[in-house]
Protein backbone atom coordinates (compact mmCIF):
# COMPACT_ATOMS: atom_id res chain seq x y z
CA UNK A 1 0.00 0.00 0.00
CA UNK A 2 3.28 2.59 -0.08
CA UNK A 3 1.52 5.49 -1.77
CA UNK A 4 4.23 8.47 -2.99
CA UNK A 5 2.29 11.44 -4.46
CA UNK A 6 4.80 12.37 -7.55
CA UNK A 7 3.87 16.57 -7.05
CA UNK A 8 6.21 17.15 -10.05
CA UNK A 9 3.51 15.12 -12.62
CA UNK A 10 1.09 17.64 -14.31
CA UNK A 11 -1.82 14.98 -13.77
CA UNK A 12 -2.89 13.37 -11.15
CA UNK A 13 -2.18 9.78 -10.28
CA UNK A 14 -5.72 7.21 -10.79
CA UNK A 15 -5.31 6.73 -7.29
CA UNK A 16 -5.74 9.93 -6.25
CA UNK A 17 -9.36 12.35 -6.03
CA UNK A 18 -10.68 15.57 -5.27
CA UNK A 19 -12.60 16.71 -2.72
CA UNK A 20 -14.43 19.98 -3.41
CA UNK A 21 -11.61 20.89 -6.06
CA UNK A 22 -9.64 24.00 -5.18
CA UNK A 23 -10.59 26.23 -7.84
CA UNK A 24 -6.52 26.98 -8.42
CA UNK A 25 -4.34 24.43 -8.13
CA UNK A 26 -1.18 23.60 -10.53
CA UNK A 27 1.56 20.56 -9.44
CA UNK A 28 5.19 22.28 -9.95
CA UNK A 29 7.55 20.40 -7.30
CA UNK A 30 4.68 19.99 -4.83
CA UNK A 31 0.71 20.65 -5.08
CA UNK A 32 -0.11 24.24 -5.07
CA UNK A 33 -3.14 25.92 -4.44
CA UNK A 34 -5.14 28.65 -3.43
CA UNK A 35 -8.21 28.30 -1.35
CA UNK A 36 -12.13 29.65 -2.09
CA UNK A 37 -13.01 31.79 0.49
CA UNK A 38 -15.40 31.15 3.11
CA UNK A 39 -14.65 27.31 3.39
CA UNK A 40 -14.14 25.10 6.46
CA UNK A 41 -14.36 21.68 8.18
CA UNK A 42 -16.49 21.58 11.45
CA UNK A 43 -19.30 20.39 12.56
CA UNK A 44 -21.68 21.95 15.69
CA UNK A 45 -19.62 22.49 18.84
CA UNK A 46 -19.71 25.52 20.26
CA UNK A 47 -20.44 27.79 17.38
CA UNK A 48 -23.41 25.44 16.66
CA UNK A 49 -22.86 25.43 12.23
CA UNK A 50 -21.79 22.83 9.93
CA UNK A 51 -19.56 23.15 7.10
CA UNK A 52 -17.87 20.58 4.75
CA UNK A 53 -16.47 22.56 1.95
CA UNK A 54 -12.91 22.88 2.56
CA UNK A 55 -10.79 21.17 -0.48
CA UNK A 56 -9.32 18.32 0.10
CA UNK A 57 -7.02 15.77 -2.25
CA UNK A 58 -7.41 11.93 -1.29
CA UNK A 59 -6.66 8.67 -1.76
CA UNK A 60 -7.82 5.65 0.12
CA UNK A 61 -5.56 3.21 2.34
CA UNK A 62 -7.04 0.39 4.23
CA UNK A 63 -6.01 -1.24 7.54
CA UNK A 64 -3.24 0.50 9.91
CA UNK A 65 -0.91 2.64 8.12
CA UNK A 66 0.76 6.12 8.73
CA UNK A 67 0.91 9.17 6.26
CA UNK A 68 3.12 12.01 6.03
CA UNK A 69 3.59 15.23 3.88
CA UNK A 70 5.37 19.20 4.51
CA UNK A 71 2.70 21.86 4.24
CA UNK A 72 4.10 25.34 3.02
CA UNK A 73 1.83 28.28 4.00
CA UNK A 74 1.05 32.23 3.50
CA UNK A 75 -2.09 32.63 5.48
CA UNK A 76 -3.73 36.19 4.60
CA UNK A 77 -6.57 35.60 7.25
CA UNK A 78 -8.02 34.64 10.66
CA UNK A 79 -8.30 30.59 10.68
CA UNK A 80 -6.21 29.89 7.11
CA UNK A 81 -5.32 26.80 7.28
CA UNK A 82 -3.81 23.80 5.42
CA UNK A 83 -2.21 20.27 6.60
CA UNK A 84 -3.44 16.30 6.90
CA UNK A 85 -6.81 14.61 7.19
CA UNK A 86 -8.57 11.34 7.45
CA UNK A 87 -12.13 10.77 6.51
CA UNK A 88 -14.74 8.28 6.87
CA UNK A 89 -17.77 10.81 6.41
CA UNK A 90 -18.73 14.22 7.39
CA UNK A 91 -19.81 13.41 10.95
CA UNK A 92 -16.70 10.97 11.23
CA UNK A 93 -13.01 13.04 10.46
CA UNK A 94 -10.09 14.01 11.36
CA UNK A 95 -7.70 17.23 10.49
CA UNK A 96 -4.13 18.45 11.47
CA UNK A 97 -2.94 21.73 10.80
CA UNK A 98 -1.79 25.43 11.73
CA UNK A 99 -4.27 27.73 11.89
CA UNK A 100 -3.75 31.38 11.61
CA UNK A 101 -4.51 33.55 14.18
CA UNK A 102 -2.92 37.16 13.54
CA UNK A 103 0.22 38.17 12.59
CA UNK A 104 2.01 37.15 16.24
CA UNK A 105 0.36 34.01 17.42
CA UNK A 106 -1.15 30.63 15.34
CA UNK A 107 -2.11 27.55 16.48
CA UNK A 108 -0.69 24.09 16.20
CA UNK A 109 -3.73 22.05 16.42
CA UNK A 110 -6.15 19.52 15.71
CA UNK A 111 -9.63 18.73 15.07
CA UNK A 112 -11.54 15.46 15.45
CA UNK A 113 -14.76 14.66 15.08
CA UNK A 114 -17.10 12.16 16.51
CA UNK A 115 -20.52 11.53 15.96
CA UNK A 116 -20.94 14.77 13.84
CA UNK A 117 -19.11 16.80 17.02
CA UNK A 118 -16.13 18.32 16.07
CA UNK A 119 -13.57 19.51 19.19
CA UNK A 120 -10.54 21.93 18.93
CA UNK A 121 -7.34 21.25 20.45
CA UNK A 122 -4.23 23.59 20.17
CA UNK A 123 -1.04 25.06 21.21
CA UNK A 124 -0.23 28.50 20.68
CA UNK A 125 2.66 28.52 18.14
CA UNK A 126 4.68 31.85 16.27
CA UNK A 127 2.88 33.28 13.16
CA UNK A 128 6.83 33.79 11.66
CA UNK A 129 6.13 29.84 10.75
CA UNK A 130 5.41 29.17 7.08
CA UNK A 131 6.35 25.21 6.73
CA UNK A 132 5.64 22.66 8.68
CA UNK A 133 5.72 18.76 8.73
CA UNK A 134 2.20 16.39 9.84
CA UNK A 135 2.00 12.97 10.03
CA UNK A 136 -1.16 10.67 11.24
CA UNK A 137 -0.40 7.21 12.36
CA UNK A 138 -3.50 4.89 11.95
CA UNK A 139 -3.67 1.64 14.53
CA UNK A 140 -7.26 0.14 14.00
CA UNK A 141 -9.32 2.97 15.07
CA UNK A 142 -6.50 4.61 17.22
CA UNK A 143 -4.94 7.53 15.17
CA UNK A 144 -1.72 9.33 16.90
CA UNK A 145 -1.05 12.52 15.47
CA UNK A 146 2.73 14.35 15.19
CA UNK A 147 4.63 17.71 13.56
CA UNK A 148 7.52 18.31 13.44
CA UNK A 149 9.98 21.36 11.95
CA UNK A 150 11.69 18.72 9.80
CA UNK A 151 10.82 15.36 9.08
CA UNK A 152 13.53 13.55 11.11
CA UNK A 153 12.53 14.79 14.76
CA UNK A 154 8.18 14.22 15.48
CA UNK A 155 6.63 15.27 18.43
CA UNK A 156 3.07 14.07 19.84
CA UNK A 157 -0.28 16.33 19.06
CA UNK A 158 -2.27 13.90 20.61
CA UNK A 159 -3.61 10.28 20.27
CA UNK A 160 -7.86 10.11 19.43
CA UNK A 161 -10.05 7.60 18.37
CA UNK A 162 -12.34 8.19 15.36
CA UNK A 163 -15.50 6.59 15.64
CA UNK A 164 -17.26 4.45 13.18
CA UNK A 165 -13.81 4.75 11.21
CA UNK A 166 -14.01 2.00 8.38
CA UNK A 167 -11.35 -0.68 7.16
CA UNK A 168 -10.71 1.70 4.16
CA UNK A 169 -10.39 5.41 4.76
CA UNK A 170 -10.15 8.79 2.56
CA UNK A 171 -6.45 10.08 3.68
CA UNK A 172 -4.56 13.21 2.69
CA UNK A 173 -4.18 16.72 2.54
CA UNK A 174 -6.73 19.78 3.44
CA UNK A 175 -6.61 23.62 2.66
CA UNK A 176 -9.58 25.73 3.38
CA UNK A 177 -10.54 29.29 4.38
CA UNK A 178 -13.15 30.01 7.02
CA UNK A 179 -13.13 33.40 7.34
CA UNK A 180 -11.01 35.42 4.55
CA UNK A 181 -11.14 35.27 0.46
CA UNK A 182 -8.23 32.61 0.09
CA UNK A 183 -4.47 31.82 0.72
CA UNK A 184 -1.97 30.36 -1.40
CA UNK A 185 -0.21 26.89 0.35
CA UNK A 186 1.41 24.11 -0.57
CA UNK A 187 2.27 20.29 0.08
CA UNK A 188 5.39 18.18 -0.80
CA UNK A 189 6.96 14.68 0.19
CA UNK A 190 3.66 13.35 0.72
CA UNK A 191 4.02 9.27 1.69
CA UNK A 192 1.59 6.32 2.86
CA UNK A 193 2.97 3.18 4.07
CA UNK A 194 1.78 0.34 5.66
CA UNK A 195 2.28 0.30 9.68
CA UNK A 196 4.37 -3.23 10.11
CA UNK A 197 2.63 -6.20 12.82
Amino acid sequence: MTEILNLTDTTLSKSFFWFNEAPTHHFDDGLHLRTQGNTDFWQRTHYGFRRDDGHCLFTRATGDFQFSCRAVFAPESQYDQCGLMVRSDENHWIKQSTEYENPTISRLGSVVTNLGYSDWATQDVSSAIGERWYRMTREDNDFTLEWSADGVQWDQMRITHLHDAQDTISVGLYACSPKGEGFNCSFHNFRLTPVAD
